[in-house]
C-alpha cells in the first residue's frame, strides 16, 4: 500500500491531489452514431457531383450543408466546383487519413464515455446523438457542435509528423507546439472541450488575472470529472515534462505572481503571456508551459473544492471566481 501511495504521489500527483470519485456510468444508456462523412464525400463522383451532392445531403442531413457552406466556405453557386477542386486538393490527405483512422472505434468509444459522463453530472444536456468525421482545409475547424452532433476535422489530427504540417506554410498557421498536439489522442478531449465551451461560454477576457486562470480552471475541473482516465498532459495540452515542472514548482509559480501584483491586472497586453498558447511562458523559462495560469486556476478551484467537499459542477461553475480565490485560501509551499 505504500509503495502505491508513492507511485500516485510520484507520477499522478496533478490528479491525485484532488480527484472526484469517478461516477459509475453503467447506467447511462447513450446511442451515439459513428458517421464517416469524408468516406463518402471523397467517394463522390465528379463527373455528376449534383447528383452526388444531393444523396450526400440525404445521407447526411444538416451537416452536408454546413460541411459546403461553413467548413468548405462554398456558395451554391460554386459548390460543385469547388467541392471538386477540394477532392482533389486534399485526396492524399483523405488517403492518408483512411489507413490512419481504419479504425475510428477506440477513439469513438472514449469519446462516447465522455459523453456519458456529462450525461451523468448534467441529465438534461442535450448530449450529441451522432459523432461525424470530415475533412476539411488545413485552416479550418478542429471540432464543431452542432443540434445533435459533434464533427471533427480529420484533417488536424493526422499525427504531428505529418508531412503537411512541417511545410512553411502550415507552420505560419500552426507552430510545432501547436502541431505536437494534432493526434488522434486529442480528440475526445477536444470534443469534451467543445461541449464544455457550448454549456458554458468563456466570458473570462478582460477579467483581473487571477478570475481568468479560476475560470480556465473551472473549466479544467469539468474536464477532469467528464474524462477522468485520460492522461493530464493531454487534458492540459502541456508536455509531461512541462506538467511536472508546474507541479515542483508550483509554489515558486505562484510567487512569481503575487511578487509581480500580477493577480488584479486585467490589461491584456499584460495577461496574455499567461492565458494564451505559447511554447513556453517567456518569465519562467524555456521549460514552463504556455497558458500557464490554467495550471494555477486549476490549483486554485481544486483547493476550493477540498475545503467545501462535494460540490455540484454546475455550482462551481456558477460560483464568481473572487469568491472562489477568497474563499479557498491558496498558499502553496
Amino acid at each position: 500500500m505504500k509503495n502505491l501511495l508513492l507511485i500516485c504521489l510520484l507520477f499522478s500527483l496533478f490528479s491525485c491531489k484532488q480527484s472526484p470519485k469517478q461516477p459509475d456510468l453503467t447506467q447511462i444508456k447513450l446511442d451515439v452514431q459513428v458517421m464517416r462523412f469524408e468516406k463518402a464525400f471523397f467517394a463522390l463522383d465528379t463527373n455528376h457531383l449534383d447528383m452526388g451532392l444531393n444523396t450526400l445531403n440525404n445521407s447526411f442531413p444538416g451537416f452536408s450543408k454546413d460541411y459546403l457552406f461553413n467548413i468548405l466556405g462554398t456558395t451554391v453557386d460554386s459548390a460543385m466546383k469547388d467541392s471538386k477542386t477540394f477532392i482533389r486538393s486534399y485526396r492524399s490527405m483523405f488517403d492518408s487519413s483512411q489507413q490512419l483512422y481504419a479504425d475510428f472505434n477506440p477513439v469513438a468509444l472514449e469519446t462516447v464515455q465522455g459523453f456519458k459522463a456529462v450525461k451523468y453530472y448534467y441529465p438534461t444536456y442535450p448530449v450529441p446523438t451522432k459523432l461525424v468525421t470530415f475533412i476539411g482545409p488545413i485552416n479550418s475547424y478542429a471540432n464543431i457542435i452542432t443540434t445533435d452532433a459533434i464533427a471533427v476535422g480529420l484533417q488536424m489530427y493526422m499525427g504531428k509528423n505529418y508531412s503537411l504540417y512541417q511545410t512553411e506554410m502550415c507552420l505560419e498557421l500552426y507552430p510545432e507546439y501547436i502541431s505536437r498536439r494534432f493526434d488522434k489522442t486529442y480528440i475526445p478531449v477536444n470534443c469534451i472541450k467543445t461541449i464544455i465551451d457550448d454549456m458554458y461560454p468563456n466570458k473570462a477576457l478582460g477579467k483581473p488575472l487571477v478570475e481568468q486562470m479560476i475560470e480556465a480552471g473551472k473549466r479544467q475541473y469539468l474536464l477532469n470529472l467528464f474524462l477522468p482516465n485520460t492522461a493530464d498532459s493531454i487534458k492540459t495540452g502541456y508536455t509531461q515534462a512541462q506538467l511536472d515542472g508546474c507541479i515542483k514548482n508550483e509554489a515558486d509559480i505562484w510567487g512569481f505572481f503575487v511578487q509581480n501584483n500580477f493577480l488584479y491586472e486585467s490589461n491584456p497586453d499584460q495577461t496574455k503571456d499567461y492565458m494564451n498558447e505559447a511554447p513556453n511562458t517567456p518569465a519562467l523559462g524555456d521549460g514552463s508551459p504556455g497558458m500557464i495560469g490554467q495550471f494555477v486556476g486549476t490549483r486554485i478551484v481544486q483547493k476550493w473544492i477540498e475545503k467545501k467537499g462535494n460540490i455540484a459542477p454546475d455550482i462551481l461553475m456558477h460560483t464568481p471566481a473572487k469568491q472562489i480565490f477568497e474563499e479557498s485560501h491558496y498558499k502553496p509551499k
